[in-house]
């Protein structure tokens, strides 16, 4: 419950700070966000190739399990 208040406080005081009747941080804000754009694009990018990597070995694993084993011939 704690966790919950705390987050819509600091949820508040992030939304008075960017409004131009609040602090007026606005500017300073989209500035951030145009310089942070681009690190989490890149960030975000590289995830993707992880999961997209894990994903390749999962479907291999997969197919692999699927196949079914010749099984040796007895001889006799």
């Amino acid at each position: 419950m704690k966790a919950l208040l705390l987050g819509l406080v600091f949820i508040l005081a992030a939304v008075l700070a960017i409004i131009p009747a609040g602090l007026g941080w606005s500017g300073d804000v989209l500035a951030f966000l145009r310089g942070a754009a681009p690190v989490i694009a890149v960030l975000i990018g590289i995830i993707a190739v992880f999961i997209g990597i894990a994903d390749i070995k999962d479907r291999a694993e997969a197919k692999k399990e699927d196949t079914p084993e010749e099984k040796p011939k007895d001889a006799e």
